[in-house]
C-alpha cells in the first residue's frame, strides 16, 4: 500500500495555501503524525507501559519568516481548519490564556523560548489530515510539528525526550489537558515499520518492529463520542492511586494479580476491577511486544481481543458503537483476514486499532462499514497505515 502520494498531496496543499495567502513560497515545510496504540490503555498514568505506533496522517505547517513589519514579536498563523487566522506572540513574557485552537502552538512557542530558541516573527499554514477528536492524537501532531518548525528556523535541536516532554508540557499548561507522555514521544520519535514499546515510568522506548508487507493496521472510527459529565477519568485514575497505596507500591505497574487478589476483600468491586484491568494491561502489552517480534500473529491477536474485554468489563470506557465495531471484526476473523481488533483511545467513542492481512484490507473495511452503519445509522471512517516515520522537516 503506498500512502507516499497521499503525504505528498497533504504538503502540496499546504504550500498551494500558503501562496495563496501569504503572496510567496514557504521556506520551511514540516510534518508530524498523529498516532494509534496498539495495545496498552489506560495504563500510561500507571507508570506502565504502551504500544503506540506513528500513523501515516499528518499535521503539516508551511512557514516563512515574517514578511509584514507589524508582526514584531508575532506570528500569524492559518488553519485550514478554523475560520479566522490567527496571531500569537513569539516573545516577551507568554502566559497560559483562554485555551482555544492556537493554545497548543503558543504552548510549544513558550516552551522553546524558555530553552533559547527565538524564531522571531513568522508565518505558517496549518494543514492535516489526522482526524480531529477521533483519538489519534491531532493536539500531539500539532504541537510535535510547531517545535520541528521551531527548530528549523532556528537551525537549533532540541533532544528528542526533551522535545516530547516540551510538547507534552505545553498541552498540560495551556491547553489544560493533563496527557501522558504516549503521544508526544511517538509524533516525535516514531519510525517507519516499527511500533514503539515505551517505559512511561523510565520515559524509555524500545522499537518494536512491525515490518511485514503482509500485515496492516486499520483504524475505524465509529464517528460517536459520548457526552460524558467530566468525572469518569478521574474516578479512574483516583481509582487505580488509591488501590495502589492499599496494595502498599508506588503504581500498579509494581502490582502483581495475586497481589490484588490477596487484598480484595478490603476493596471496593471497582476498585478492584479498575486495578485488575491496569495490571492485566501492562501483561498484555509486553506479551504483545514479544509476540510481534516473533510473529506470533495468533498470540497478538487473542490479546487484543482479552484488552477490549478488559475495557468494556473492568474498566468500563468502552461503549456499544466501538464494542458492535470489535465484534463485526471478530466475526469477520482470521479466514476473512481479521487477526485481532480492540477499541484505542480514551473510550466512551472513537476508534478501534485492527490489524488485518493486508491483501485482504478492502474487503474487511466493506464488511466492517457495511454492518456497522446498518446497525447503528452512522456512516463510520476507515482507513488503513503502516507504521509511519515521526516529525520530519520537508523543506528549509
Amino acid at each position: 500500500m503506498n500512502v507516499q502520494p497521499a503525504v505528498d498531496r497533504l504538503v502540496q496543499e499546504a504550500i498551494d495555501l500558503f501562496v495563496d495567502r501569504f503572496g510567496r513560497d514557504p521556506r520551511w515545510v514540516v510534518a508530524a503524525p498523529g498516532r494509534v496504540n496498539l495495545i496498552g490503555e489506560h495504563t500510561d498514568y500507571n507508570a506502565g507501559f504502551v504500544l503506540p505506533m506513528a500513523i501515516e496522517r499528518r499535521v503539516v505547517i508551511a512557514a516563512d519568516a515574517g514578511g509584514d513589519p507589524s508582526l514584531d514579536g508575532q506570528a500569524r498563523i492559518i488553519s485550514s481548519a478554523a475560520d479566522e487566522p490567527a496571531t500569537i506572540a513569539v516573545s516577551g513574557d507568554i502566559q497560559p490564556g483562554e485555551v482555544q485552537w492556537t493554545s497548543y502552538v503558543q504552548g510549544v512557542v513558550a516552551g522553546c523560548l524558555e530553552r533559547g530558541l527565538q524564531p522571531g516573527g513568522f508565518e505558517a499554514v496549518i494543514h492535516s489530515d489526522v482526524p480531529l477528536g477521533g483519538g489519534l492524537s491531532s493536539s500531539a501532531a500539532l504541537e510535535v510539528a510547531t517545535a520541528t518548525l521551531i527548530e528549523v528556523m532556528t537551525g537549533q535541536t532540541l533532544e528528542p525526550v526533551a522535545k516530547a516532554l516540551l510538547c507534552q508540557k505545553a498541552e498540560h499548561e495551556y491547553a489544560k489537558m493533563p496527557c501522558g507522555i504516549m503521544d508526544q514521544f511517538i509524533s516525535v520519535m516514531g519510525q517507519a515499520d516499527h511500533l514503539m514499546l515505551l517505559d512511561c515510568r523510565a520515559e524509555e522506548a524500545k522499537m518494536v518492529p512491525l515490518d511485514s508487507p503482509a500485515v496492516t493496521v486499520l483504524i475505524t472510527n465509529t464517528n460517536v463520542k459520548h457526552e460524558l459529565t467530566g468525572s469518569e477519568y478521574p474516578q479512574r485514575r483516583a481509582a487505580c492511586e488509591e488501590t495502589a497505596q492499599r496494595l502498599g507500591v508506588e503504581a500498579l505497574r509494581d502490582a502483581t494479580m495475586e497481589m490484588l487478589d490477596g487484598a480484595k476483600d478490603e476493596l471496593s468491586d471497582e476498585h478492584y476491577r479498575r486495578a485488575r484491568h491496569v495490571i492485566g494491561e501492562i501483561g498484555r502489552t509486553l506479551e504483545a511486544a514479544t509476540a510481534l517480534e516473533v510473529g506470533n500473529w495468533d498470540k497478538v491477536g487473542r490479546l487484543m481481543y482479552a484488552s477490549h474485554e478488559s475495557l468494556r468489563d473492568d474498566y468500563e470506557v468502552s461503549c456499544p458503537e466501538l464494542d458492535l465495531l470489535v465484534e463485526i471484526a471478530a466475526a469477520i476473523g482470521i479466514e476473512g483476514g481479521v487477526i485481532g481488533s480492540r477499541m484505542t483511545g480514551g473510550g466512551f467513542g472513537g476508534c478501534t486499532v485492527t490489524l488485518v492481512r493486508s491483501d485482504q484490507v478492502d474487503a474487511v473495511i466493506k464488511t466492517l462499514c457495511k454492518q456497522y452503519e446498518a446497525k447503528t445509522g452512522i456512516a463510520p471512517t476507515a482507513f488503513a497505515s503502516r507504521p509511519a516515520q515521526g516529525a520530519a522537516v520537508i523543506q528549509g
